[in-house]
């Protein structure tokens, strides 16, 4: 699956915009009309990329940069400008300023994108490479043994589901004893400490009392 990025246009473009063009290389573009728009939506999406068309909105586009920033601090920004604008303290990855072609800004996005993204499982914000061990989840992002790995993954093929936990004991200990409830406890609280803001009250991992787990997207 491709990277996801999160587009800022304004609505009154000056130029062709260059979604389409990104869409049919298989990227999943979701756009917004505004800054504040942007906010709303960044953690939720938790996109690989960040473009902001500076020139169609009438702004430098630093206080979106700025503002994205302070929510996700590594994640790369392409700041679209007009060929009259200054690119000086921006913070943003990459500065192009218009005129400028589908292929140079596919050039750009490109290197700023992960290698490993066809390895990636993505289930709403949630991200798991299971060949890296790595889980990512609204801009946080974590290592995993692999059993954590497995068992994640099994919750992830099916989200919204209740996995009972006979099931998870099969699929990720490959035994069918149930005994020991206390290991698939800890686990889920590992995973837990890994995807929640606040693991004690978690959004997204949730526990059906008497019968499983479910991974609630």
């Amino acid at each position: 699956m491709k990277a996801r990025i999160l587009w800022i246009e304004g609505k009154r473009a000056n130029s062709p915009s260059f979604v389409p063009q990104l869409r049919k290389h298989d990227y999943r573009v979701e756009t917004v009309a505004t800054g504040s728009a942007a906010q709303e939506v960044l953690l939720v999406l938790d996109p690989d990329l960040v473009v902001i068309n500076a020139a169609s909105l009438r702004t430098s586009g630093k206080r979106m940069c700025r503002d994205i920033r302070v929510k996700l601090s590594t994640l790369p920004i392409i700041l679209i400008i007009d060929e009259t604008e200054e690119s000086t303290d921006t913070c943003a990855t990459v500065v192009l300023k218009l005129p400028f072609t589908a292929r140079k800004l596919l050039n750009r996005i490109t290197p700023l994108l992960p290698a490993d993204e066809q390895q990636v499982l993505h289930v709403g914000p949630v991200r798991l490479n299971a060949e890296m061990k790595k889980v990512r989840c609204q801009g946080r992002e974590a290592r995993l043994t692999p059993r954590l790995t497995k068992l994640l993954r099994t919750l992830m093929e099916n989200p919204g589901i209740v996995v009972e936990r006979e099931d998870l004991f099969r699929k990720v200990w490959n035994t069918q004893y149930t005994g020991d409830t206390r290991t698939l406890d800890v686990h889920i609280s590992w995973l837990r400490e890994a995807l929640e803001e606040d693991p004690r009250h978690p959004k997204f991992l949730k526990t059906i009392r008497g019968v499983g787990y479910r991974l609630d997207i």
